[in-house]
């Protein structure tokens, strides 16, 4: 007999009761997989609907009702999804509903959708068309001065569209309806929900998305009446977990990141920590976006014609954790960052080009996994069919690096320049140079990349020098894809210069003037604001920044012209020749020979120092003689100096300079996309 079993007995003798305590009680067991328990059943009949409204690109599918269908789904949770961004569009034109999807720093979607959100409530809109910002756009400026046309758009067209919306589905079919709000998707969604409450009152609504991170999200819960729930942060988890505590009867306030109104008041936040496993995801549902598009005809007729599938590969920003850029307001409280495996990447990639064929793939991640590259990126140069795809990058890419992107079938990168001073640079905590950037634009045009980047200025301690220098410089990279848009620095919460008032003191900050336009009075504007008017004390004048901004304005207009500026260089046997057609009415020919040509070809590549070519080129001539030829190329505005550093401009030929055809021989056109006419050349020898 064991002692354990003798001591069971003796105690037994006792009428004492008995509680055996063994290694199960400390198990921690996996919840089981309750699909035929009737609990699990029962959800089939608490259908769910998502839904998206104005003013998102029509061009895109939304990723946040894609995924959230997906993974409510396999809750066993029925779930309709609904792109009503796509009537409206419809109803009031693409191209203007674009227009004001991308005007988004000024908020004129949000203002045309107040009064139907909020009524009486809504402030009085006589003066809010008088703002100056809404006038810095041409395109924009024209639609504005047409008063008429948007005094209708308020007042007549969004209060039937949101009519429309509410006549033609069954919403009382419906147990919960969720809507997903970024920048300006906050009123017309606030309109949609006011109205299936004052119908359906029985039917719960729950918002979620960047706009309500944080305090945002808690506000708007406190004094939009239409808010039933509010989702703060990542929804992957909080949403079924929401669906199954109001589908079972329990307070969904329990979840950790929902909130909800009582009494006048939020309840507490429990915060939930950034989802850390990706891969766990489902694939985005698109079908629905599909079927509507392709309903009210706004898919591309012409199969050359973009149609891009959102997909995420990681979340989160890895620079940011580090050194996160001083003007930057993404994330919010997920900068964390966390990456999708190669293998469950791919496997999405192939899921979602199911949905429409030959689509452009678009990463919403904020950057790139750079252990992509040797995983993703090598596996996607071996696809067929080949993807197209868009990627956020750091701009340090190296020339091998932009090699491997192109081969893996991106066709379009936005690195984060922001601008082509280093100084700047080291103020924005960009963590690269002015000659990185530069280079990255290089040998992306090189590969046939196309680089969406923006110029900013307005950064407390940056100098009148630094400005006359990149004045100076825009010039010679005329064959570089211009900037989208330049300007002053928007003030963005989550940002370092928003959050970091010590080290970036301002003489005032406020709510972006729209916002008091927009919302009652009875909402906190300071909490509810993702942009502010706002004034550093320490600060340039406007008069700082003209020159440049008129070089970037020539230089746009340059890249609109059938003739797109080039600056192309040839190798030879002992000397290269260089077409400059960065002025493509006056075009000039160089032809450089040696030592000079092998000085030019290595800092092609990627820039060096003067001392660094000599020992890595083993160059038979003292730096000081290096440095003199470095200088003369750059007086010639063939190459750029930042700081130590040098950096050759022209790009090499994707083509041989001549071929022989007929017997006679030919001049090649420099780039297969430029397919511009050869004027006689000018020639200069270095």
């Amino acid at each position: 007999m064991s002692v354990k079993v003798a001591l069971l007995k003796a105690i037994s003798q006792g009428n004492r009761r008995i509680i055996l305590i063994d290694k199960s009680d400390f198990t921690v067991e996996a919840p089981t997989k309750e699909v035929n328990s009737p609990t699990i059943l029962s959800r089939q009949d608490f259908p769910v609907a998502l839904v998206s409204m104005p003013f998102v690109s029509y061009h895109r599918p939304s990723i946040q009702l894609g995924l959230l269908k997906a993974i409510a789904t396999s809750y066993n949770f029925p779930v309709t999804t609904f792109h009503f961004n796509l009537d409206f569009a419809q109803q009031i034109g693409p191209e203007i509903y674009e227009l004001l999807c991308e005007f988004r720093g000024h908020l004129l979607g949000e203002w045309l959708f107040s009064r139907a959100a909020f009524g009486e409530d809504a402030p009085p809109d006589e003066d809010f068309l008088n703002l100056k910002k809404l006038h810095i756009d041409k395109k924009m400026a024209a639609f504005v001065e047409d008063k008429q046309r948007i005094q209708d758009l308020r007042l007549k067209e969004v209060p039937a569209y949101i009519e429309r919306l509410v006549e033609a589905v069954e919403w009382d079919k419906f147990k919960v309806v969720g809507f997903t709000s970024t920048f300006q998707q906050n009123t017309a969604s606030f309109a949609l929900a006011a109205a299936l409450k004052r119908r359906y009152p029985q039917v719960k609504t729950v918002f979620g998305g960047a706009n309500f991170e944080n305090e945002m999200g808690l506000e708007l819960t406190r004094t939009i009446d239409c808010i039933d729930y509010a989702i703060i942060g990542e929804g992957d988890k909080a949403l079924p977990e929401f669906l199954i505590a109001l589908h079972e009867g329990r307070d969904p306030a329990e979840v950790r990141g929902v909130v909800t109104r009582r009494d006048g008041q939020v309840t507490p936040l429990n915060s939930r920590p950034p989802l850390r496993t990706l891969d766990e995801l489902p694939t985005p549902d698109y079908t629905e976006y599909f079927e509507r598009a392709g309903a009210l005809k706004l898919l591309p007729e012409d199969p050359e014609q973009v149609v891009i599938l959102p997909f995420e590969s990681s979340r989160g920003c890895w620079w940011g954790q580090k050194h996160q850029c001083t003007f930057c307001g993404l994330n919010g409280t997920g900068i964390t960052y966390r990456a999708k495996s190669p293998q469950r990447m791919m496997a999405e990639l192939e899921e979602l080009s199911k949905f429409y064929p030959n689509p452009v793939m678009e990463a919403v991640d904020n950057i790139l996994d750079m252990s992509y590259l040797t995983t993703v990126f090598q596996q996607l140069s071996q696809a067929d069919p080949a993807y197209k795809i868009f990627y956020e990058v750091k701009a340090n890419l190296s020339k091998e690096q932009l090699k491997i992107l192109h081969q893996g079938g991106v066709i379009s990168i936005q690195p984060g320049i922001e601008s082509l001073n280093s100084h700047v640079l080291k103020l924005m905590r960009k963590g690269i140079s002015a000659i990185q950037n530069v280079n990255t634009m290089r040998w992306a045009r090189h590969f046939n990349i196309d680089v969406g980047w923006n110029m900013l200025w307005g950064f407390p301690g940056e100098t009148e020098e630094d400005y006359r220098q990149q004045a100076a410089l825009v010039p010679l990279l005329r064959h570089l894809g211009p900037p989208s848009g330049y300007g002053r620095i928007w003030m963005e919460r989550f940002s370092p210069i928003y959050f970091e008032k010590e080290l970036f003191p301002t003489r005032y900050l406020k709510p972006e003037a729209s916002y008091g336009y927009i919302y009652p009075e009875k909402v906190e504007l300071e909490k509810i604001a993702y942009f502010f008017d706002y004034e550093f004390e320490d600060t340039r004048p406007e008069s700082t920044y003209k020159d440049l901004a008129e070089q970037l304005k020539s230089w746009r207009e340059a890249w609109e012209k059938p003739e797109k500026p080039l600056l192309l260089y040839w190798a030879y046997d002992g000397f290269i020749q260089i077409e400059d057609m960065r002025q493509p009415e006056q075009p000039l020919t160089y032809l450089v020979e040696e030592p000079q040509a092998s000085i030019y070809l290595s800092l092609s590549d990627q820039p060096h120092t003067a001392l660094s070519i000599k020992s890595r080129y083993n160059l038979q001539m003292p730096v000081s003689e290096i440095e003199k030829y470095l200088q003369k190329f750059c007086d010639m505005g063939l190459m750029m100096r930042d700081g130590n550093y040098y950096l050759s401009l022209a790009i090499p030929s994707n083509k041989p300079r001549y071929t022989v055809k007929d017997g006679r021989i030919c001049l090649n056109l420099p780039l297969e996309e430029t397919p511009v006419a050869q004027p006689e050349l000018a020639t200069a020898t270095v």
